[in-house]
């Protein structure tokens, strides 16, 4: 029974604490509104509102916080995006520049075949090495060139500073070359200067060496050696190299000079097949081969 009585007497505190607070409110209301802007409300409202203040630029600086992450993660998308797309642009870059870089190698050893043409009055035709040497007891290398293009054995093959070998076999669309360096190889020479003739044999080491010289002969380092055209074996007057070494002294009858290859087997990438030269008197390449170090007992000579 008590208990009940409570229960009703507490509904009744809050429905007169509603009345009083709605009775309240409306006064305030209408005292707001009937009083100016200097009234005890106005005075009252511009003093909670400063208060709060600080609390509502907090909470538009954690918005304000909340939209820059947002933009930040958005731009980091776009930036790795973009980083992308970099990379792969400057990878293409590259490649363009190497392949720019090759042909403009390329061009220029051809401008210095042409050079060579031009100088020697070659008529020829040039070639891509497409085979390197198996070994220094094998110093050949492959052209894309055969018969089809006129190229036949015993043509003299000129690298972009001089000769550097002799087609020995060839098939409608390749040939083989036998480098100078081949230890199997032989050119009649004459040295430019003294006009001393031997023959420029190659060797394992992959050195020229001028054999077969006068004993008198008149040799000296830095002597130009270039192609004599005896006995057919290669075109005449082209150069072959210089001489970087004499092994013995004038008058010794074992003399030989070492002489500076014009090209390495690896540096070869174009050659040119020569049909003819200026100074060429007819006793050129003619198919029956050339000087080869394994025509004879001693090594090769010149016929």
């Amino acid at each position: 029974m008590a208990l009940n009585f409570q229960q009703r007497g507490s509904a009744l505190v809050r429905r007169v604490l509603l009345a009083f607070l709605v009775v309240v409110s409306l006064a305030m209301t209408t005292v707001y509104a009937r009083e100016g802007d200097d009234g005890t409300l106005h005075r009252a409202q511009a003093v909670v509102s400063g208060a709060v203040a600080p609390l509502k630029l907090v909470g538009a600086t954690a918005s304000s916080g909340a939209q820059t992450a947002s933009d930040a993660l958005g731009d980091l998308a776009a930036d790795a995006d973009t980083l992308s797309e970099l990379r792969a642009y400057n990878a293409e870059l590259v490649e363009q520049y190497a392949q720019m870089e090759e042909y403009r190698q390329e061009n220029e050893r051809l401008r210095q075949l042409v050079d060579l043409k031009d100088t020697y009055g070659i008529e020829g035709v040039g070639a891509r090495v497409i085979g390197n040497p198996a070994g220094a007891w094998d110093q050949t290398v492959t052209i894309d060139k055969g018969t089809d293009d006129g190229v036949g054995t015993g043509l003299t093959v000129m690298g972009t500073s001089g000769v550097v070998g002799q087609v020995v076999a060839a098939d409608a669309r390749t040939a083989t070359v036998r480098l100078l360096t081949d230890p199997k190889s032989g050119a009649a020479a004459i040295v430019q200067s003294s006009r001393a003739q031997g023959v420029v044999r190659g060797s394992l080491e992959g050195l020229l060496y001028l054999e077969d010289l006068e004993a008198d002969a008149e040799v000296s380092e830095g002597d130009v050696v270039v192609t004599s055209g005896l006995g057919g074996s290669y075109t005449r007057g082209l150069v072959i190299g210089t001489v970087v070494k004499v092994d013995a002294k004038q008058g010794d009858s074992s003399r030989r000079a070492v002489v500076s290859p014009n090209e390495s087997a690896s540096a070869l990438e174009e050659v040119l097949v020569v049909f003819s030269a200026l100074g060429d008197d007819g006793d050129g390449a003619d198919g029956n081969g050339g000087v080869d170090a394994a025509d004879d007992g001693e090594g090769g000579g010149a016929s």
